[in-house]
C-alpha cells in the first residue's frame, strides 16, 4: 500500500513540474494551453493505467490469501478430526 502511495506523489510531482515548465516557457498562450490539456491527458491516462494495475494486484493478493486460508482451514479440520479420533481410540 505504501507503493502505491508514494507512485502516486512522483506522478502527482511530475504532473505539477510539468504543467509549471510549460507555464513558464516563452510559447504563446493558445499552444501552452494545448500542451498543457495534451500532458495532462497523458498524465491522466498513466495515472488510470497505475491505478488499475494496483487495484489488479490487491485482487490477486487477496485470492491468494483467500485459498492459503481455505487450504489452512481444510489442513486444521483433518488435524481436529485425527485428534478427535485417538481421543475416541483412547477412551475406548
Amino acid at each position: 500500500m505504501n507503493s502505491g502511495k508514494v507512485l502516486l506523489g512522483v506522478l502527482a510531482g511530475v504532473a505539477v513540474g510539468a504543467t509549471l515548465g510549460i507555464l513558464f516557457a516563452p510559447a504563446r498562450g493558445k499552444s501552452t494551453r494545448r500542451k498543457i490539456s495534451r500532458k495532462s491527458d497523458e498524465y491522466a491516462d498513466e495515472l488510470k493505467k497505475t491505478f488499475n494495475e494496483f487495484i489488479g494486484s490487491i485482487g490477486k493478493k487477496a485470492k491468494k490469501m483467500k485459498e492459503e486460508a481455505s487450504l489452512m482451514a481444510e489442513f486444521g479440520k483433518h488435524e481436529v478430526e485425527d485428534i478427535e479420533a485417538e481421543v475416541t481410540n483412547a477412551a475406548k
